[in-house]
């Protein structure tokens, strides 16, 4: 029933493929899609002296409670490098397909501690149906749950936390670093990527070189207090960049087909930038320009957005932007309803036709 229902008329995914085909026309002819060498050596470059310098402002400032303030300023810069390592896994940085993957993979391990391999699977997924139920893993179940039917079935601690996600959001984030790392080293015990044992070496020794480090430098406490602070703040920006992309937009049931047109830019959500929106969300506010084109230069998903908008507005497809502010309370409002089991939270095209 729900293929029937779904089911395209004659002719529309050949139409929707055209339209797609269009667009795609009309923004590889903009030059959008050339390399932007200058501006990410700049910022590669300005990464690595950061650190360089929180690392000399740590060993000179000693044994002192106000080394947590170095420890949140490193995991800003953390966060950055996160963004350069997803643009360089999406080959938006080189035209070489290989020095992509090289500088996303050390990158992810020898500056992050994380496995490329796992994020690069995971991300992959994620960008071919986003927020799709059995097929996009950052919907799956995990500690929050982002459908009511995985909302439900918790119970106990799970069930209660479940209920106030929504609210527990921000608290939760600064959880997503280590998050993160656990994912990495599952991975990496079980995985066999050719690359493996060269991502095992690069992640021990970054994780085992930074707590080394702090040891060394403070006494015990103090150590594990900059370790947590890091982590927190590395985790709440980077993971804060990425859920109100498509948190609370329509989900896809699992064995729905949509063209590739309609599924990026109805599941996704724009957050309307400036400098100081684009810089801490690493350009993803642009999340609609993003996955339509995934590997376009970060500074040109700004400038790709008049031109993908109107297109959208042309076709009468529906492109979401709203505020900074905006987009989190409606993550926050999502994710409450949901773990209060609600359903048909939201106006959705596919979950309309499944009522018909």
């Amino acid at each position: 029933m729900t293929e029937r229902l779904l089911a395209a008329p004659p002719g529309a995914a050949a139409r929707a493929a055209s339209s797609y085909t269009e667009l795609a026309r009309l923004v590889r002819e903009s030059g959008l899609l050339n390399r932007r060498y200058a501006y990410y050596w700049g910022h590669l470059g300005a990464g690595a002296l950061a650190l360089a310098g929180l690392a000399v402002a740590a060993v000179l400032l000693g044994n002192s409670w106000f080394q947590l303030i170095i420890a949140g300023l490193v995991g800003c810069v953390l966060t950055q490098f996160g963004f350069l390592g997803h643009d360089a896994a999406h080959r938006q940085i080189f035209r070489s397909a290989a020095w992509n993957e090289w500088t996303a993979r050390l990158v992810s391990g020898a500056v992050l501690g994380l496995s490329y391999g796992w994020w690069r699977g995971k991300h992959n997924s994620h960008h071919a149906a986003p927020n799709q139920i059995g097929r996009d893993p950052d919907i799956a179940s995990g500690l929050m749950a982002f459908t009511a039917d995985l909302a439900v079935e918790r119970t106990g601690v799970a069930g209660w936390l479940t209920r106030r996600q929504g609210w527990m959001l921000f608290p939760l984030l600064t959880l997503e670093g280590l998050s993160l790392h656990i994912g990495a080293v599952r991975h990496m015990l079980s995985s066999r990527d050719p690359h493996r044992a060269l991502e095992v070496t690069l992640v021990v020794l970054r994780l085992g070189g930074f707590f080394a480090l702090l040891v060394l430098l403070l006494p015990l406490g103090k150590a594990a207090a900059f370790a947590g602070v890091q982590m927190g703040v590395f985790g709440f920006l980077l993971g804060g960049s990425f859920i109100p992309n498509h948190t609370g937009m329509p989900i896809v049931p699992r064995g729905a087909r949509i063209d590739f047109l309609n599924r990026q830019v109805l599941m996704s959500r724009n957050i309307r930038g400036n400098v100081l929106v684009d810089a801490a969300m690493g350009g993803l506010n642009y999340q609609i320009e993003h996955h339509l084109f995934p590997s376009m230069p970060r500074p040109h998903l700004k400038l790709v957005r008049p031109l993908v908008r109107e297109y959208c507005a042309v076709r009468d497809i529906r492109y979401t932007e709203v505020g900074f502010f905006a987009s989190y309370a409606a993550v926050v409002d999502y994710l409450n309803h949901v773990g209060l089991g609600a359903r048909d939270r939201f106006d959705c095209p596919m979950a309309a036709l499944l009522r018909d």
